[in-house]
């Protein structure tokens, strides 16, 4: 399985997404400037140039049409996909960390950072069909959770939304009225900072990594906590084969302590999971830094990995892959 390094990012990847057909990677890095591009082979299509702060999160409509990007410069983007251009911005008090469009993609949820005198907070923001008609109220802005929410996704039906970030609890929200539903038990949960959440292809599960050197899967709507991954190492980003029963971690030390230790022993690969038996089946070493994004083809066929190293490694696996038994 030979990586293709895609050098787009002059700083640390932040998040990476690929679109429901599977021909287009998103990247969003420190470097203020989401890019796109191709799948296949990873060469460059474009960039999206507007933002002025790094860029934490995006997340691509349904019909590969729009892009909505979230950034440190307190505001969340609107994009043209094909064209590149900013269609709409929505205006924060304080960075934009997450943000993850609805099914239907008539809704989108937006987490913005405590900041100053304001909360974390979690927004939803209603998706205008038509760009000119966009409005920057929010249908909903939830406020409660201490410390950073690192990531805010839907639920089933888009009837919740569930959040997670510094406090380590994992929280479900009605999605209509804000009420807190369900939160994840303390014992069970996670001991530190939550850093991702990704959510099966069906929606009936997700997976949560955090720095307490664990990823944990989840039932999405008892919030019971199925499995559990154990690593040697913080956990930055976490992903799920749509095709296979295989999760993957990422992740290494802080980025502080980088450049103490030798690439060798930095533990800076994807460790591969089986995500029933909770068993390591195997690692792709390459990245000169801790990983932070991790991402897989919804046809589960390859999966690229973002790195403090400002490069997106995308693998297409080998035949035998699809053949792994333990």
């Amino acid at each position: 399985m030979r990586p293709i390094l895609m050098k787009g990012h002059e700083r640390p990847l932040t998040f990476l997404k690929y679109n429901r057909d599977g021909d287009l990677l998103f990247s969003c890095a420190k470097d203020h400037t989401p890019t796109v591009w191709f799948a296949d082979n990873g060469e460059r299509l474009g960039t999206y140039r507007g933002h002025n702060g790094a860029v934490w999160t995006c997340d691509v409509s349904r019909d590969s049409t729009r892009l909505i990007t979230g950034s440190a410069d307190q505001t969340v983007k609107l994009w043209n996909v094909q064209k590149g251009t900013q269609l709409y911005t929505f205006n924060f008090g304080s960075p934009a960390r997450s943000v993850e469009f609805a099914i239907g993609d008539k809704l989108a949820v937006i987490t913005t950072d405590p900041f100053m005198e304001l909360t974390s907070a979690i927004h939803v923001k209603r998706i205008a069909g038509d760009p000119t008609e966009q409005t920057e109220e929010s249908v909903l802005v939830i406020k409660g959770p201490q410390g950073r929410i690192n990531r805010a996704v839907w639920g089933p039906l888009n009837r919740t939304i569930i959040s997670a970030g510094e406090d380590a609890v994992i929280r479900i929200w009605d999605s209509e009225t804000g009420k807190l539903l369900k939160e994840s038990d303390k014992e069970s949960g996670h001991k530190k900072t939550i850093t991702s959440l990704t959510k099966a292809a069906d929606g009936s599960h997700f997976l949560s990594g955090s720095l307490d050197k664990s990823a944990k899967l989840w039932d999405t709507r008892t919030l019971t906590l199925i499995k559990t991954y154990s690593t040697e190492r913080p956990v930055n980003a976490v992903a799920m084969s749509p095709l296979l029963d295989h999760v993957v971690l990422g992740g290494g030390q802080d980025a502080s302590a980088v450049t103490t230790t030798d690439h060798r022993a930095g533990k800076f690969e994807a460790k591969f999971y089986d995500k029933i038996l909770q068993e390591e089946i195997g690692g792709v070493k390459g990245h000169f830094g801790p990983i932070n994004a991790l991402a897989f083809n919804p046809d589960g066929k390859s999966f690229s990995s973002g790195g403090e190293d400002g490069y997106v490694r995308l693998h297409h696996f080998d035949p035998d892959y699809f053949n792994i038994k333990i």
